[in-house]
């Protein structure tokens, strides 16, 4: 199978630069009128699955599928399989993060041959970089992806991200550190920007860390409802236009349940972010 990156980057150039979310909070179950039950989840992806057919990129955040226990676990399985069956590449928002061996077992659930293995996950960094280089590696072997927290929206997060080590933020730690994995995996040492390993930053970041040494991948999160504006997003942290990811979720989930108006909403959102296939 090709390298992550590499789909990612041919999804781009195809189906353009998106990523939309699956996240079936209750009270957006609620508000398609559907039960906040494995079956109305069920009712929610199935939806979503036919809605962002087309698409490059779908995020599923799994915090919503683990609510329902086994059985939300089959429905994100199932999720996943119908997603990439229509070639949309799947991102799960799991955002692991341990040491050893437990960091190991989550690789081999989210990077290996498991059910619930996507093209990319989500991933934290914050127990040390290095304690993600199981998720890394299991990532490597399968040509999947990996999306590392760098810097996030969250008020709190800049007590641990904006903090000194050594002369550069947290989070330029972790972006410098994704850079050098990146420039590690290449053929001939030299980064592009279409390594399978990226960071994730925030579209309401006030100091975005500095991305123009990554070689990979940014998804911005919070475009949209949460206040992140999609013309405003170039130029973010010098990474190069089309290194950003824009991601939304509720502003497009919002229009459902019907399929035509989800797909629509979809597609209003990437009108407005095309500019960054410049």
């Amino acid at each position: 199978m090709t390298g992550f990156g590499v789909r990612l980057a041919q999804a781009r150039s195809s189906r353009g630069p998106l990523c939309l979310g699956i996240d079936p909070h209750p009270e957006l179950l609620r508000a398609w009128q559907l039960p906040t039950t494995a079956d109305g989840l069920a009712a929610f992806c199935d939806v979503c699955v036919e809605a962002y057919a087309g698409f490059a990129m779908v995020k599923p955040q799994v915090a919503f599928f683990e609510a329902y226990g086994a059985a939300g676990f089959t429905v994100l399985e199932r999720t996943i399989a119908a997603l990439r069956a229509n070639g949309v590449l799947v991102l799960a928002d799991a955002k692991r993060g341990d040491i050893g061996s437990t960091m190991a077992a989550y690789a081999a659930a989210w990077a290996g041959d498991s059910p619930l293995a996507a093209d990319a996950v989500t991933a934290s960094p914050y127990l040390g970089f290095g304690s993600l280089r199981p998720l890394l590696e299991v990532a490597s072997a399968h040509d999947r992806g990996v999306f590392v927290l760098a810097a996030t929206s969250n008020p709190e997060g800049s007590t641990v991200q904006r903090a000194d080590a050594g002369g550069r933020t947290v989070a330029q730690l972790i972006v410098d550190h994704v850079g050098d994995f990146n420039r590690g995996a290449s053929q001939n040492g030299t980064a592009t920007q279409e390594g399978s390993v990226g960071v994730v930053v925030g579209a309401t970041v006030l100091q975005a860390p500095d991305l123009s040494e990554l070689g990979g991948p940014v998804l911005v999160p919070g475009v949209g409802a949460q206040g992140g504006r999609p013309e405003a997003l170039a130029g973010l942290g010098g990474a190069a236009s089309h290194q950003l990811w824009p991601a939304v979720s509720r502003e497009v989930l919002r229009s459902g349940p019907d399929v035509a108006a989800v797909r629509a909403a979809a597609q209003r959102m990437l009108d407005a972010v095309d500019y960054l296939n410049g």
